[in-house]
């Protein structure tokens, strides 16, 4: 599933949600459905997507309304207005699925590169500006400040093959297997209509798509690839379901078959899943690389191809080392970018300066103090970037430092950092509800109550008579303890009595009171109940007991 852009952006990718709703623009990477999922509840007027990726969705999703999607096409760039000043984005061949894009955003919020689902070649990177390119070794002229990276194989070592060598080892699959008078390709899935498309063309023969047990697969294709589509299930290649209990159904063609006499069926996989899934394999070295130059038969008797439309970790580190930028977020939740060589190289520990985009991106101000000075960790929060703002950090406990005569702060009544995205906690900064232990020396006069600190030694002429009262709600469960001191001391001839009180307020468990308001407002957001609190220690104590004399008894 795709990930949560941080406040600061103006804009939302691929994330259908009633945060990404309150967004003012949105963009749409490709047409596969864990990238739209959500998008008939919570869409809304603009989506930039490409023509294809539209028609595609509205084929799935026929209740939205065309009028929604606003056209941007590979290599063409569209200025977008917005209150916060303008930006421009372009769209760039994510070489994923027809109709799929890369979005370049360049604004006032710095320069982001959101891959969506990508295969990096370097064709395509280098497609992106010059200036963003690093050459022999050298900087790129301008700096991409952050990239929202596809990370689904980042944890895949091996070498894959491209999609046109994995795309011949399907056809030479098929030439090495003569006598099968039935093959069945399970490319059903938006992307792999290339396959499809080349064996149509290799042997002269069209491909059957049922199109009432594959209605969904059949539309799309005959959006993308019509001239390789029949109704005619006499054909000899079929288009076969991936999922699911593929390898129950490749069984029972084979049983029929065997049953009928007939040649076994070719049953094809073209997927990197079950390599993925396969690595930990232990093999030799040129075992390894035969079977991804081949195609491989497992003991269900379907032959594997391994093709694949993400990035393999290796492609990952070259496309960064190539662009160089300031920070990387991982996309998919199954690899994080801080396990990329890159990020644990130039990124992690990087210092932030005052006026580094970042700040704005997390939607945190900065405004001058000349005596507060700030360390800020790298952030987390819950689907935007996984781990230590895994925009390029190692840990919480890797902090990136931020030291400067400064205070971040959201502007009055308070002058202390508040920040609204990431919560107080991930940057070490005590909330307002929960106060330390503090001695107050109480004093009453004739007609108010006067309340300081102990430390401050203030002259009365009049003796003082003070009285505990109900200082904190007994919902708090607050203890109090009074000292009767009675001090007496001559101040202008004069006695004077005190009453020191010494208030110990206790941790809010047992109420949710001191919750503040910007933590109730980010649980209400997500659509969170408020947390009930705890029972306080007396609470628990007094159960105890009670349970103790029911057994007793």
């Amino acid at each position: 599933m795709p990930i949560e852009l941080p406040r600061g952006l103006p804009f939302s990718v691929d994330t259908w949600s009633p945060n990404s709703k309150r967004k003012r623009h949105h963009f749409l990477t490709h047409a596969h459905k864990d990238h739209t999922s959500g998008i008939l509840t919570h869409s809304c007027y603009p989506i930039y997507t490409t023509h294809l990726t539209k028609l595609l969705v509205l084929q799935n999703y026929p209740q939205l309304e065309g009028s929604l999607f606003v056209g941007i096409e590979v290599g063409e760039s569209v200025v977008v207005n917005d209150p916060e000043g303008e930006f421009k984005v372009t769209g760039f061949d994510a070489n994923h699925c027809p109709g799929a894009v890369m979005f370049l955003f360049e604004g006032n919020f710095g320069n982001i590169l959101h891959t969506g689902d990508c295969r990096l070649t370097p064709e395509g990177v280098r497609c992106l500006p010059e200036k963003y390119i690093s050459k022999k070794g050298k900087e790129p002229r301008c700096q991409l400040d952050y990239v929202f990276l596809d990370c689904t194989f980042g944890k895949f070592t091996q070498k894959l093959p491209s999609k046109h060598s994995a795309i011949q080892q399907v056809l030479n699959c098929i030439w090495k297997h003569p006598a099968a008078t039935v093959v069945y390709l399970t490319c059903d899935l938006l992307g792999q209509e290339d396959i499809l498309a080349a064996v149509s063309e290799t042997f002269g023969s069209k491909i059957f798509v049922d199109e009432v047990a594959n209605t969904e697969s059949f539309r799309a294709l005959t959006l993308t690839v019509p001239e390789i589509l029949t109704q005619d299930p006499s054909s000899r290649f079929h288009m076969f379901d991936g999922f699911p209990k593929l390898y129950k159904r490749a069984a029972k063609k084979i049983a029929e078959a065997q049953a009928n006499l007939q040649p076994e069926p070719l049953i094809i996989r073209p997927s990197a899943q079950w390599y993925a899934c396969e690595e930990g394999y232990s093999e030799t070295e040129s075992q390894r690389k035969l079977r991804f130059n081949e195609a491989v038969r497992d003991p269900n008797g379907v032959w594997h191809v391994c093709y694949s439309m993400h990035s393999s970790r290796g492609e990952l580190e070259w496309a960064l080392q190539l662009l160089v930028p300031k920070w990387v977020v991982s996309t998919t939740p199954s690899c994080l970018a801080m396990e990329l060589d890159y990020v644990k190289k130039h990124c992690s520990g990087t210092k932030l300066t005052l006026d580094d985009r970042l700040w704005k991106l997390l939607d945190i101000n900065v405004e001058a103090s000349s005596e507060t000075e700030v360390t800020a960790r790298v952030l987390d929060y819950p689907s935007v970037v996984e781990q230590p703002i895994q925009i390029s950090a190692q840990s919480q406990s890797s902090p990136v430092k931020v030291t400067s005569r400064r205070l971040l702060s959201l502007s009055p009544p308070s002058k202390r950092p508040e920040v609204t995205l990431f919560g107080r906690a991930r940057l070490g900064i005590p909330d307002s509800g929960f106060p330390a232990e503090e001695k107050i020396e109480s004093i009453k006069d004739s007609s108010q109550v006067v309340a300081h600190k102990m430390d401050q030694d203030v002259p009365f002429e009049n003796e003082v008579e003070v009285k505990c009262e109900n200082i904190l709600e007994s919902k708090l469960d607050t203890e109090l303890k009074c000292e009767n001191k009675l001090d007496s001391t001559k101040q202008c001839g004069k006695s004077v009595k005190k009453e020191v009180l010494k208030v110990s307020v206790c941790s809010p468990i047992g109420s949710s009171r001191n919750f503040s308001e910007t933590l109730r407002k980010l649980y209400r957001s997500m659509n969170v109940p408020v947390p009930r609190p705890l029972p306080s220690l007396s609470e628990l104590m007094n159960s105890k007991k009670g349970t103790k004399r029911r057994f007793e008894s």
